[in-house]
């Protein structure tokens, strides 16, 4: 008997409350797997008005009896990770059985470094990262000069290892940027600490999921950032690192895409986008700045305000052909209400042509110019609602227009930030 697998994917710029969907589908889950990414980006969940802020955990650790893995596919911060797990072991809410890939890339300190010194010194454009070690990370994974969680686990090995690359990275360090090298001792003595730690969650990433599907069970897949941050099919180069995508959760956790049942595309009820980059449809008025103080809209790994703006339904169609999106998930339906109008994104004038198709090109989308069809705003309270059906008429009719536009059913809705407040709506 196969079982079922679901994946969450973000189908904006990230921040769209993947965290909170996956939290809602868990119940139903046994296997919940992080795919890619790093602490560049936070899950959030609110249970009972408590807020739990993930960055590597797969959010599904609030659950007992549930099996949590972080992929081959997640650039990992051992001090992060040990941070989260020490933080719900605090709190009595490390429920979750954890595994960690042994394929999965580490985020050195020398990453962290060469993050902070790419972004600070003005040496390249500065592409508005949160400085966290993911990029020279990936960089390195591809490059095939990677620390991945296995070598900690072989000492000599590693030492070898770190003695070749640790000289690399040390020239660039003092000769570019003329700073103070890495102790490699240090650096050593670090890794042998995560090692010790590590070892008592080190698994095939693969092999547990293969397994679980092959008993029959359900996993669920969750990723960090969104479809418009995809290196390959994003915003290039105000892009994230890694595949976001529905692609990602393959290479990310080495299951077969012919396994994947059902691909839940989240997605705000508006936009938002953390850095720099183009958001067509960024207000920087009045309307901005309301959905950002109501959605408070502020980065969960920095702090940074999020820039906010409409509904952008161009790239979220565009988002959905990417992903091969089944079903989707609107959040933060409530934050819209109070607003005499609502404004929704269909189409682009481009270098003096209007198109309904998301256009691949950074540069002309950078330039791009909104078309909106306006709908009559509403106001009631949402907090206490329990069904679409409930829901103020022009709440239901704003929810259908993106059904009809994108041809994707909507089947979670977003209320309110706690998890109570959402609405399952199967169609």
């Amino acid at each position: 008997m196969k079982g079922k697998a679901e994946v969450i994917v973000g189908m904006q710029w990230g921040d769209e409350g993947k965290g909170r969907v996956a939290d809602a589908i868990t119940p139903k889950s046994d296997v919940i797997v992080r795919y890619q990414g790093g602490a560049n980006s936070g899950h959030t969940v609110i249970v009972e008005g408590k807020k739990y802020i993930f960055h590597i955990l797969p959010s599904g650790m609030l659950y007992s009896g549930k099996t949590c893995v972080v992929g081959n596919g997640v650039a990992l911060d051992p001090d992060r990770l040990f941070e989260e797990l020490d933080e719900l072991s605090s709190q009595g809410m490390d429920r979750a059985r954890l595994i960690v890939s042994g394929s999965a890339h580490v985020v050195m300190p020398y990453h962290k470094i060469l993050d902070q010194f790419e972004e600070s010194k003005g040496l390249k454009r500065r592409q508005g990262t949160t400085e966290q070690g993911i990029g020279p990370c990936y960089v390195d994974k591809f490059g095939r000069t990677g620390i991945r969680v296995c070598d900690l686990m072989h000492p000599e090995m590693l030492r070898d290892k770190l003695d070749y690359i640790l000289g690399l990275k040390n020239q660039i360090i003092t000769r570019i940027y003329d700073e103070k090298p890495i102790s490699f001792d240090a650096l050593y003595d670090k890794a042998m600490e995560w090692k010790d730690r590590l070892s008592l969650y080190v698994g095939d990433c693969s092999k547990v999921v293969a397994q679980a599907l092959n008993e029959g069970k359900s996993v669920l897949f969750e990723g960090a950032q969104g479809t418009m941050l995809d290196v390959d099919h994003g915003t290039y180069p105000y892009v994230t690192s890694s595949n976001p995508t529905c692609g990602g959760v393959c290479t990310g956790t080495g299951v077969g895409p012919k396994n994947i049942d059902r691909i839940i595309g989240v997605a705000k009820a508006y936009c938002t986008r953390v850095g720099e980059g183009p958001l067509p449809t960024e207000d920087l008025g009045e309307k901005g700045q309301y959905l950002r103080e109501k959605g408070r809209e502020y980065c969960a790994a920095t702090g940074r305000p999020r820039r906010c703006g409409w509904l952008d339904l161009v790239a979220l169609k565009y988002a959905a052909r990417i992903n091969g999106t089944t079903h989707l998930a609107i959040t933060k339906l409530d934050v819209l209400s109070g607003l005499e109008e609502i404004k929704v994104c269909v189409a682009y004038d481009c270098e003096e042509k209007r198109s309904e198709e998301y256009p691949v090109d950074t540069h002309i989308l950078s330039a791009a110019k909104p078309v909106y069809k306006t709908f009559k705003g509403f106001s009631q309270d949402m907090s206490e609602v329990e069904t679409v059906e409930d829901l103020p008429q022009g709440a239901r009719d704003y929810v259908k227009f993106i059904e009809d536009q994108t041809g994707v059913p909507v089947i979670i809705l977003g209320v309110g930030p706690d998890r109570k407040e959402t609405i399952f709506r199967e169609t």
